[in-house]
């Protein structure tokens, strides 16, 4: 989210108190029961300072050495950051105003990196770049434009052997963009979708072929994610002040066990938390905070990312990242939290 609305849950219990109705079974604005977990790492600061600045995470596993792997992180008023699992920071690379990040492993063409651009707000760009895991740095590829309207969010989908990017414009305008890699990397839109409100977070589910785009004051959506595929948008859940309290910020998903199976997590900016739902059915199973432990809690979260598998002793069952809007007295930060510790507060398999 490009800057923080300030709407704490104080905010808006005293909203529905003045003008909002309750239901039959609860009170408008009274979230759903919500578990504690404690982050196990963090990162270095962003250089960023006195500013809404971090914003969006992007993990890669190393599969050889799970240790060694990388977290990439958008500080949204410079450019993109790479840490490892100790938060130590690698690397930055001057990027200037790039908001949300996603990657991919394209095997001989690399791990690439797609950042949405907002540079010029008026007119997107998707910045892509190529991620070196031995020196833990991002050499640029090229800049694609887009079309009209300010880069939002941005996730990859690969469907075969061809990889495309999801932009959301602000507006709520999707577009999905085929990728061409190699010397001067292209992009061509081959279809546009479209939410009624300010939309960004969006993760994809490959195994589904799911695209899921949160519309910060609305909810949650899910759509078909084939270039070919219906794009009419699917609800799937609401931020109704229960299950998600606005803003509906990150979205990310934990793919486990069958082929449909796992869960998507979405950050529930205004209270705090963080919602959990199954892919299987879109059900939802529960709700979680960070709260301080041996660093610190995490509060009005924009980008989220998590990782399923060994990352070594530290995240032995998944690593979940989420961007930290309140790390006083320094700068905002991206938390580390082991899965496996979320599963458990919350009785998942």
């Amino acid at each position: 989210m490009t800057g923080h609305r300030n709407l704490t849950l104080i905010s808006l219990l005293s909203l529905g108190a003045a003008g909002c109705t309750t239901t039959a079974t609860r009170p408008a604005f009274s979230p759903a029961p919500t578990m504690t977990v404690q982050a196990r790492g963090e990162t270095q600061a962003v250089g960023t300072a006195n500013a809404d600045a971090a914003d969006d995470p992007a993990i890669w596993r190393n599969a050889a050495d799970p240790a060694a792997s990388l977290i990439v992180g958008t500080d949204k008023k410079a450019g993109l950051y790479v840490y490892d699992l100790q938060g130590r920071q690698r690397s930055f690379i001057d990027a200037g105003r790039v908001n949300n990040v996603d990657l991919r492993d394209m095997g001989p063409a690399g791990i690439i990196v797609a950042a949405s651009d907002r540079n010029d707000p008026l007119n997107a760009r998707l910045a892509l770049f190529r991620l070196d895991p031995a020196t833990a740095t991002l050499s640029p590829l090229g800049k694609i434009p887009v079309g009209t309207g300010e880069a939002y969010g941005v996730c990859l989908y690969r469907e075969g052997d061809a990889l495309f990017a999801f932009n959301v414009i602000k507006d709520g305008t999707i577009r999905q963009v085929a990728l061409t890699l190699g010397d001067g990397p292209a992009g061509t839109v081959v279809r546009t979708m479209k939410l009624a409100t300010q939309s960004e977070g969006c993760a994809t589910d490959e195994r589904t072929h799911r695209l899921y785009v949160a519309e910060e004051d609305v909810g949650l959506w899910r759509f078909d994610a084939s270039p070919n595929g219906d794009g009419a948008p699917v609800k799937m859940a609401s931020a109704d002040g229960y299950q998600i309290v606005a803003d509906t910020e990150g979205v990310t998903i934990a793919p486990e066990g069958p082929a449909n199976g796992g869960y998507l997590l979405v950050s529930s900016q205004g209270d705090n938390a963080y919602a959990v739902y199954r892919l299987s059915d879109d059900a939802y199973v529960g709700r979680f905070r960070v709260a301080p432990g041996a660093v610190g809690s995490t509060e009005e979260t924009d980008g989220i990312d998590i990782a399923v598998g060994d990352f070594g002793p530290g995240y032995p069952g998944g690593l979940f990242v989420v961007q930290d809007g309140q790390n006083m007295p320094s700068a905002q930060n991206f938390k580390l939290i082991d899965w496996a510790g979320i599963k458990a507060a919350l009785g998942l398999q």
